[in-house]
């Protein structure tokens, strides 16, 4: 695990205008609506300082707090199922803890890819985010029955499964592969014990995503593929709860202590 060196001001992802510009920025100019990536955190800082590679513009579809919600979610869903887990249309996918940022992103990249897309949620409010956002069907992980019946489904496996609980599910997952079938791990919170018979049997893959590996050709795909989807439509962030700055702790014991996740908690000033 990689952690920041202290004291450290958190924050990836930030959204805003840009206020000043350096004497070799060409693309970028004072007023800019942008979304900034920051490598090495800083977001929660009242202004920060980032490349200009690690800039791109926001367009007037969406706000700010959905600027700032774009970042993560979006290219780590982009990286998973477009870079490394290679989708093509007419191919199956199950997301699990559909109804978080990354899934949410998950979901509208797999949907506007022509993909069939299952996502699971454990609230109601949770299902009916992932429903509106385009899934094809919807499954309550918190119900025993309704994950047997996924999971029992020999019939109707996935070509790729984007994994947010490995520590959870990844086990069960191995059973749900097609041939040839990929699960992109993203989120995992603890070690799982896994029969490697069941990767021999579907001839399966299993790799992990880390979006500090995003190289600047990679960088430049996203920014340019979740850019064409704001200005069509389909990528939609979900904003579940704004939070004035002074109140972080609070929002991250949310965070911990998460009962049913429905979008992206973001800062504003």
């Amino acid at each position: 695990m990689v952690l920041p060196k202290l004291p450290a001001v958190l924050g990836k992802e930030a959204s805003g205008i840009i206020e000043e510009v350096g004497s070799d920025v060409n693309k970028l100019k004072v007023g800019d609506r942008v979304v900034c990536c920051l490598p090495w955190n800083g977001g929660y800082a009242e202004y920060v300082t980032c490349d200009e590679k690690d800039v791109f513009i926001l367009p007037e579809k969406l706000t700010f707090p959905q600027g700032a919600a774009l970042y993560v979610a979006y290219f780590t869903a982009y990286r998973a199922l477009v870079t490394m887990g290679k989708i093509k249309k007419g191919e199956s996918l199950l997301v699990h803890g559909a109804s978080g940022a990354v899934g949410i992103a998950a979901v509208q990249i797999a949907k506007a890819k022509g993909l069939m897309v299952v996502g699971t949620a454990g609230s109601d409010e949770g299902r009916q985010i992932v429903k509106s956002v385009g899934a094809d069907f919807v499954v309550n992980h918190k119900d025993r029955k309704s994950c047997l019946e996924l999971y029992s489904s020999k019939s109707s496996g996935f070509d790729i499964i984007l994994e947010t609980c490995a520590h959870i599910n990844l086990e069960k997952d191995l059973l749900l592969l097609n041939q040839k079938g990929r699960i992109a791990v993203v989120g995992s919170r603890g070690p799982i014990e896994i029969n490697p018979r069941s990767l021999i049997y579907t001839e399966g893959n299993i790799f992990g995503v880390k979006l500090i590996g995003i190289t600047e050709d990679d960088f430049k795909e996203s920014v340019e593929a979740i850019t064409k989807g704001i200005e069509e439509g389909w990528v939609n962030p979900i904003v579940a709860k704004e939070y004035k700055m002074q109140y972080a702790s609070r929002a991250h014991e949310e965070l911990i202590n998460n009962t049913g996740a429905r979008g992206k908690i973001v800062f504003v000033m």
